[in-house]
């Protein structure tokens, strides 16, 4: 099966989430999150990582997860910024059957801030 390689930058309260899943799903979005939206890199994960959710909750993660290939090509890519800000937009009502694609465990590559948080992945 080909698979694709995306990245999450999470907070804490969203990667104890992942974690209660057992690392298998990403928690469905808030009312006013529209959309899920993994990155297709990793230095872009590490920048919204280290730069947005670190000020805003003292830690930042990257998550990185295998998606099957034609299930996630579903998905057009978006850049929202320079070469590196790549990103799939997926609609929140469509996070369920998104997580039933993921291929293996989501898995922890990266840590910002405080990093006193159990992390298990």
């Amino acid at each position: 099966m080909n698979t694709t390689t995306l990245y999450r930058p999470v907070g804490p309260k969203e990667l104890k989430l992942i974690e209660d899943s057992g690392w298998k799903a990403f928690p469905p979005r808030l009312l006013d999150q529209p959309i899920f939206y993994p990155v297709m890199n990793e230095d872009y994960a590490i920048q919204i990582a280290r730069d947005w959710n670190v000020p805003a909750s003292g830690s930042g993660y990257v998550t990185r997860f295998e998606v099957e290939a034609e299930y996630s090509s579903r998905f057009q890519e978006q850049v929202v910024g320079g070469a590196v800000h790549r990103e799939l937009w997926v609609p929140a009502e469509e996070l369920e059957e998104f997580n039933r694609h993921i291929v293996g465990h989501i898995e922890v590559t990266q840590w910002f801030g405080k990093t006193d948080q159990k992390m298990t992945s």
